[in-house]
């Protein structure tokens, strides 16, 4: 479990290792993290689900790095392996290809297909000859790894601990520009201004505690040297009489959009917890576009709904029940009839369908606990499908019908 005083790993940098079966993954963890995290045995396919291991790396900030399951994985279990070690890819931000000596003779194949594949998805990648320890012709080595990946590798020996600072070094060029957390509030702010939080306590609010993206705002705003209002919904009249003037920016909970849309000061722009998750971990952009998919929805329709967490079932959960019925309640009033018999599916943590074609509309969640990779390459899963995909606090407003008076962060 996470430290709450750490960063989340939603908003950490995912460094995924990828290698053949016993080629050394778990032995260069070990080695990157300078501990005895990873299991290593001399027996192919030790590693089974991946792995995570979040830490700091001077230079590079918070990190996560990913142990998966070899790609060469032969045994019984290596279909279901080989599923889990895709699903770390879509979560990937920059990869570590692992080649090995004794994997020489197919010319590396293997690793030359996985570095044509992080490719073809704009994955920065940084190849390495591992076991450099255990061979005399390492030269010959990484010039026959180099053909297949394409550039040339870092020499390591993962055992000895060689190479280790050239591949962080290698990482950090790597990093893609927009894999930082940067300003959930780029934008709509500046030092100085008051900004007012509107956040229901309801039964979805742990108690004693604030919800992940109320934390992470409140820090950004208090970094950014902006003055902070808090209120629920019940006393946001009252909170803004309290005002000399009105705050430059109100960020609310989706739930409450209309409530507050309503009561607002005009000179104030509005947006949500949600929307401003909408921009940090994925494209903006898209998700405004596909919530016009909402109004191409008939009773025949099927919708996803997609939450990065998963837990029970909770009363008035917004997923699960607000939605859905906001969605039935519009359908209704234009097609009498037709709401009620709208299909919806929810699926929750990593479980999202590979074949999306059969619904007619995706709605994620805020994904606080995901990182932008991983939610960028589900976006694009829709887009390939053709199904329109937007996020929770996109389909609120759009549903209230103010999605254009709610302001969007700036794209990244």
């Amino acid at each position: 479990m996470e430290s709450m005083q750490g960063t989340p790993r939603g908003n950490r940098l995912h460094i995924g290792i990828f290698g053949r079966t016993n080629s050394g993954k778990s032995s260069l963890l070990n080695a990157l993290i300078r501990q005895d995290f990873a299991v290593v045995s001399e027996y192919a396919g030790t590693t089974t689900d991946p792995v995570f291991k979040s830490m700091e790396i001077h230079g590079i900030g918070p990190v996560t790095f990913i142990d998966t399951a070899g790609f060469s994985d032969t045994t019984a279990l290596g279909k279901a392996r080989a599923e889990k070690t895709e699903d770390a890819l879509q979560k990937t931000d920059v990869a570590v290809v692992v080649f090995a000596p004794e994997n020489r003779a197919d010319g590396f194949a293997a690793e030359k297909e996985w570095m044509e594949k992080l490719r073809s998805r704009k994955t920065p990648a940084v190849p390495v000859l591992n076991k450099t320890d255990a061979v005399s012709c390492v030269p010959e080595l990484l010039e026959a790894a180099a053909r297949a990946a394409g550039e040339m590798p870092v020499a390591v020996s993962a055992l000895q601990g060689t190479g280790i600072p050239e591949i962080l070094t290698q990482i950090r060029r790597k990093i893609p520009e927009d894999s930082g957390a940067g300003f959930l509030t780029a934008g709509l702010c500046s030092p100085g201004d008051a900004v007012l939080l509107v956040m229901p306590q309801d039964i979805q609010a742990p108690k004693g505690r604030l919800i992940l993206p109320q934390v992470q705002v409140i820090r950004e705003l208090l970094d950014r040297g902006c003055i902070i209002h808090c209120c629920t919904p019940d006393v946001l009249t009252r909170t803004l009489d309290t005002l000399a003037e009105p705050p430059a920016l109100i960020i609310t909970d989706s739930q409450v959009f209309k409530t507050v849309y309503d009561k607002k000061p005009e000179a104030s722009r509005l947006t949500s917890f949600s929307v401003l998750l909408a921009a940090e971990k994925g494209n903006i952009s898209r998700f405004a576009e596909g919530a016009d998919g909402i109004g191409r929805l008939r009773g025949d329709s099927k919708v996803l709904i997609a939450e990065a967490c998963a837990h029970a079932p909770l009363t008035e959960d917004i997923g699960r029940e607000k939605i859905p019925a906001m969605l039935r309640q519009f359908l209704n009033r234009k097609y009498p009839g037709e709401g009620d018999r709208l299909q919806i599916e929810v699926v929750s943590g990593t479980d999202f369908p590979e074949d999306l074609s059969p619904y007619s509309l995706v709605i994620h969640c805020g994904a606080c606990m995901f990182n932008r990779a991983y939610v960028l390459a589900r976006q694009e899963a829709a887009a390939e499908a053709g199904v329109p995909m937007t996020n929770y606090g996109i389909t609120i407003a759009w549903l209230n019908g103010i999605l254009d008076k709610v302001t969007l962060p700036q794209k990244k």
